[in-house]
């Protein structure tokens, strides 16, 4: 892998390359050959919280994660933790998809076979354990007519993170939800 490491607001020392290119590069692991894709790194720091975003484009995957934290080395290590959700995610898909159609996998992933018995299990495991449909809960609400800035005081003060509702202009379903950034988006149909 080739490392672009930027930042912004903080000076990227050797130690903190050093330091990405160690744990990102725990994800080649995950293949049969080495990874020949560049990763992009961009650091930052504002209000004294640090915030990684990584990038891998490859040719059949697209890895991205972010994620903030007070500590700058924690924050990678969280998200070199997401990295290797999205990749066994990935690789669990596509052993499934060439198990029920019965061909060889054909893919830059190991296959299950070559693996030992005991790592067969462990990956079983992780396999039930990232089932990303299952639902665990299911609400039901009746949607009452309202304008936006109603439904962001409704999600507000039930303290969700977004808020569905009929819009009472145009009678359609819409969604409020409050951002990263901490503004307001509004989804509506076209």
């Amino acid at each position: 892998m080739k490392y672009n490491i930027r930042g912004e607001n903080v000076e990227t020392t050797e130690a903190i390359k050093d330091y990405i290119e160690k744990k990102v590069g725990k994800l080649e692991r995950y293949f049969d050959s080495p990874v020949d894709s560049e990763v992009h790194v961009n650091l930052s720091v504002h209000n004294n919280e640090s915030k990684i975003e990584v990038t891998i484009p490859m040719k059949n995957l697209l890895l991205r994660a972010e994620e903030s934290h007070d500590d700058l080395y924690a924050a990678i290590d969280l998200v070199v933790t997401k990295l290797e959700r999205q990749v066994k995610k990935h690789k669990t898909k596509v052993n499934r998809r060439s198990r029920q159609s019965g061909d060889a996998p054909k893919h830059a992933f190991a296959a299950m076979e070559n693996e030992s018995a005991a790592s067969a299990v462990v990956a079983a495991e992780e396999e039930e354990d990232l089932s990303p449909y299952e639902i665990v809960r299911n609400k039901r609400f009746d949607l009452k007519p309202m304008d936006s800035e109603e439904a962001i005081l409704q999600m507000d003060m039930l303290g969700h993170s977004f808020f569905v509702y009929t819009n009472s202009a145009s009678g359609d379903t819409n969604v409020v939800y409050k951002r990263k950034d901490g503004r307001y988006g509004l989804i509506e149909p076209s």
